[in-house]
């Protein structure tokens, strides 16, 4: 770094926003329709947070000593758009459609020692700008080795070089933008965060910036002058197709050819499982209803000797129930949002509408989720369904948000805006208590006034003794490897899943991950019968717990890929940081759990069902 002949070389950067000059005919889903521009209109570029993928803790734009209109205001937030730490507001930024400005003056400001060193801090974590013109993002052109273009999102807030003949670094702000505006259906602004200097653009050099000019030092007391071009150009992309520039910013070959090779593999081993566990089931039917004598049967070994304790209600019953319950919850809302993303309700252009979809199905889903658990409840002969309700409605929320409140806690520790205001955290808490509460009640009370599920053959009073089992049959290591598989059907898509949410990227492959679900759904029902079946051959009936752990113990290897994603693929240094990280992933895993726990014991529910219901049993 030792030469000034690095600084000056010029960054460009771009902002593809797509404005129409005329009225258009079509169908656009609500809220993303296009708006009219004429020229001479003028265009306000909006602010949202300081972000960096080496702390994960967003900043308000103003937190540092930026160019401020005279009046900030706020632009209304949507849910999801808070809990993500968006806090979008007004800028200086301001030009008119069509009307190329060159060396536009944004703001002279001084630098005091505390917004010199908050610029150094936010230099040193990496931190960008994000801005947005009519709901696109900045994005920063990069030219790749190969010549071909990829887009960062935002611009840094500045870098660190030092002068030449000088080991010395120093730290420089990016205070000229050049803004490149396409029109024609569509608006293009390329962000140019060229070099920092006092003197930095000029009518003749608003693209380049010469060697010899000085960049603009950060230093107490020192002051800096903002400037921005803006230029207009014409372009023939459609307004319908703004978005694809930013939606194709990774290796697409890699990412399709990897996610439909992750797919076949697992579609023929569940394939192969399915297969030959039902050809076996067949003939151990067929064996057992051909048998004529008491004395035959008792000789035969097999799943159908325990049929009498098959269907006696496990420990903790309660809980499981609960569990079961959850795990509905969340299939529910799983699958709802995920057809509402197919659909394009949920596209990235809806900021924040994955998050808040996500919360307000959830919500919603309680119903199902008391209807579950108390149908189960009841079929254990409980009678204390209240209780069991309120542990249903009350259980799994209260970890997440225990864990929640105190990474919240971290995070405002840190000045980030990334804190979720007390406003937002009480509209969340009338979320959870004055709405999906009532619903779990409302579920659990119609299902528990429902005939409770009936048994195929009759529970033994006495339970039958269990012989002792083979290594290999052990509860640890058969739920263990129960989990391989359905792990195994998600964790290409998953590496893709992180990038989005840690590394600032956006996921919208919505299509792929509808797949990946259900063969997910697929592979956690067949791991589970496989090996429950396995389990009641062995003449061990404990299969009710071990069912639900058996899929569930997937989320135990999406704990440990996140685990070896966080020294492999991210730059986090700070201890608050990587507390959040673990904390989020901790609560992704939680939820990953319940819900593929719930499919197993669902899949092995019914299977235990329909072989015990298709024999004779005297």
């Amino acid at each position: 770094m030792g030469s000034a002949t690095r600084l000056p070389s010029a960054v460009s950067a771009m902002l593809v926003a797509f404005l129409f000059a005329s009225v258009v005919d079509g169908f656009y889903l609500p809220g993303v329709a296009p708006q009219d521009f004429m020229k001479g209109d003028p265009l306000q570029v909006k602010v949202n947070k300081l972000s960096s993928i080496k702390t994960q803790l967003p900043y308000d734009y103003y937190f540092l000593n930026y160019c401020k209109p005279d009046k900030i205001m706020n632009n209304a937030e949507n849910l999801g758009e808070v809990l993500r730490g968006d806090r979008i507001e007004n800028s200086v930024y301001l030009f008119k459609m069509r009307t190329d400005e060159s060396c536009k003056l944004a703001c002279k400001t001084k630098l005091v020692a505390e917004s010199a060193k908050n610029f150094k801090e936010k230099i040193d974590d990496d931190y960008r700008v994000n801005m947005i013109l009519d709901n696109l993002p900045v994005a920063v052109i990069r030219k790749r080795r190969d010549g071909s273009k990829t887009y960062e999102h935002g611009f840094l807030v500045g870098f660190r070089a030092s002068y030449s003949g000088s080991k010395e670094e120093k730290y420089f702000i990016n205070n000229h933008l050049q803004f490149k505006v396409i029109v024609n259906h569509e608006y293009k602004q390329p962000w140019d965060e060229k070099n920092p200097q006092l003197i930095t653009c000029g009518t003749d050099s608003k693209n380049i910036i010469q060697g010899s000019t000085v960049p603009q030092e950060v230093e107490a007391d020192k002051e800096v002058i903002f400037t921005y071009d803006v230029i207009f150009e014409t372009s023939e992309i459609k307004w319908a197709s703004r978005w694809d520039t930013y939606l194709l910013m990774s290796d697409d070959q890699i990412h399709w050819f990897s996610i439909i090779n992750s797919l076949m593999i697992v579609l023929f081993l569940s394939g192969m499982v399915a297969m030959i566990m039902m050809r076996t089931l067949y003939k151990d039917i067929a064996n057992y209803n051909q048998l004529e004598t008491q004395d035959e049967a008792q000789e035969e070994t097999g799943w159908k000797l325990v049929h009498g304790d098959v269907f006696r209600p496990p420990v903790n019953s309660g809980l499981l129930c609960v569990y079961v319950g959850t795990g509905v919850q969340f299939f529910g809302m799983t699958l709802v949002t995920m057809i509402f993303a197919l659909l394009g309700f949920l596209s990235p252009s809806n900021r924040g509408g994955l998050m808040t979809a996500m919360v307000l199905l959830w919500v919603f889903m309680g119903l199902f989720a008391g209807y579950s658990s108390s149908r189960l409840y009841k079929m254990f002969k409980g009678t204390e369904w209240k209780k069991n309700t309120l542990k249903t409605a009350v259980m799994f929320p209260a970890i997440l948000f225990s864990i929640f409140f105190v990474l919240n806690a971290l995070i405002w520790g840190e000045k980030s805006s990334g804190a979720i205001p007390f406003g937002t955290m009480f509209a969340l808490v009338v979320l959870w208590f004055g709405i999906s509460v009532p619903l779990v009640f409302v579920g659990s009370y119609l299902g528990y006034k429902k005939p409770a599920i009936e048994d195929p053959v009759k529970t033994n009073k006495i339970p039958r003794q269990i012989p002792e089992q083979a290594w290999y049959m052990q509860p640890v290591f058969s739920i263990l490897i129960g989990g391989i598989l359905p792990f195994g059907a998600v964790f290409i898509e998953l590496f893709f899943i992180l990038t989005s949410i840690w590394l600032n990227q956006f996921y919208y492959i919505f299509g792929f991950l509808f797949i990946v679900f259900v063969i997910l759904l697929i592979t956690c029902a067949e791991i589970t019968i496989v090996l429950c079946y396995f389990q009641l051959c062995s003449e061990d009936y404990h299969w009710w717990w071990r069912a639900y752990l058996t899929a569930g113990s997937s989320a135990l290897y999406l704990f440990l890929y996140a685990v070896f994603y966080f020294f492999t693929k991210l730059d986090i240094t700070k201890v608050v940081s990587g507390i959040l990280y673990f904390g989020y992933m901790l609560i992704i895993s939680y939820a990953f759990f319940v819900l593929t726990g719930t499919i197993g014991f669902y899949a092995c529910f019914w299977f235990v069902r329909k072989i015990y219901s298709s024999v004779k049993i005297d």
